[in-house]
């Protein structure tokens, strides 16, 4: 007799498949802008261009838990947009409050104004979705 392997539920139905799309787009922004960056000016903005680093890492990673699936996923991707909307609205409000600490923007600046509020707009409806998902799995 031979154990039948379950697959993961997915994470990409529905209002899923636009998130992935979203994250996706915000990695590969974040990513490119924040490597040309620190290659080419980083003596100028240090603490924006790493910050615009560490959002696409962040980016990366919930796109991989949310194409993943997964209960376990799902309970990381909730943890990384958590993390994400905490680092939107810490470094949004640090540029707000303190913006000659900041010389160049990062993918969070102004709470992401630079990108059509997408950064902080982006873990709110994760959430939402991966909570919702949740609720609907336990029922």
């Amino acid at each position: 007799m031979t154990a039948v392997e379950e697959r993961p539920k997915r994470l990409t139905s529905g209002p899923g498949t636009l998130l992935v799309w979203f994250y996706g787009v915000m990695v590969v922004g974040a990513v490119s802008r924040s490597a040309y960056q620190i290659a080419t000016e980083f003596d100028r903005a240090p603490l924006a261009y790493s910050l615009s680093a560490v959002a696409g890492v962040v980016y990366a990673f919930i796109t991989y838990t949310l194409v993943r699936g997964g209960e376990t996923a799902r309970r990381v991707a909730q943890v990384c947009c958590a993390a994400e909307l905490a680092g939107v609205l810490v470094v949004g409000t640090w540029t707000v409050v303190d913006s000659s600490a900041f010389p160049d923007a990062t993918v969070w600046s102004d709470y992401g104004m630079g990108y059509v509020f997408i950064p902080v707009l982006l873990p709110i409806s994760a959430l939402y979705w991966l909570r919702k998902g949740a609720q609907g799995a336990a029922t």
